[in-house]
């Protein structure tokens, strides 16, 4: 039985429908849910997960199987599998890792799935000319990777590409691009008030209320 098959098993045999149900419905009943609290979850394929980051090749066929699957944690799998071998991620890998971005959208596997392709640029800057390429997609849960791609990278954090990506989506009405804009100012005012006080100082008449009061929650 291959891995896939493994989980699926064990995830049927521990399906805790009350809370499937609670989960379904938090998530605007978009999805099935087995009702898998994480920590229960995770711990079905800790030690699968442990065995990929020694073998350190991303297993395509395993991750495209799981995103197709009608229940959530299986997305969430695949989110956690590619954290886990972030190390071994490519500028390349991002074309596969965009399919899953288009796929079943919702904010959860959107934002699981921001800092795995941002983090590509430390060891790859081409990323910052995609994500600033992606903060003008029409798509807008691309561009929400694109704002938010840069979250808790503190003093590493690039705040030309910030301001760039940032003025690419003033304008909006959607309320995910506003509360992106706003969580990563909120994010990056931790590490640097200064610039994000400046930063509001400049462009709050171009703002969205929603994105002002969120990135003002730490001043």
């Amino acid at each position: 039985m291959n891995m896939y098959s493994k989980i699926k098993e064990i995830f049927e045999q521990n399906k805790d429908e009350e809370n499937a149900v609670k989960m379904a419905a938090y998530m605007r009943n978009l999805f099935l849910f087995y009702g898998l609290a994480a920590p229960k979850r995770k711990s079905v394929y800790k030690d699968f997960l442990k065995a990929e980051k020694k073998r350190k090749i991303i297993d395509w066929d395993f991750l495209d199987k799981c995103y197709e699957d009608e229940y959530r944690e299986f997305q969430y799998i695949v989110i956690d599998y590619l954290a886990a071998m972030q190390n071994f991620l490519t500028y390349d890998d991002v074309t596969h890792i965009k399919k899953y971005i288009k796929s079943k959208q919702w904010w959860d596997t959107i934002d699981g799935l921001d800092r795995i392709v941002g983090n590509i640029a430390f060891t790859d800057n081409r990323i910052n000319d995609l994500m600033l390429e992606w903060s003008a997609d029409n798509d807008f849960w691309i561009r929400r990777i694109a704002i938010d791609h840069q979250l808790c990278r503190k003093d590493k954090t690039n705040t030309e590409l910030l301001e760039k990506i940032l003025i690419n989506n003033f304008g909006s009405s959607e309320f995910f691009i506003n509360k992106a804009i706003g969580w990563s100012l909120r994010d990056y005012s931790k590490t640097n008030p200064e610039w994000v006080r400046n930063f509001l100082n400049i462009y709050k008449n171009k703002m969205d209320k929603l994105s002002i009061r969120e990135a003002s929650k730490y001043l």
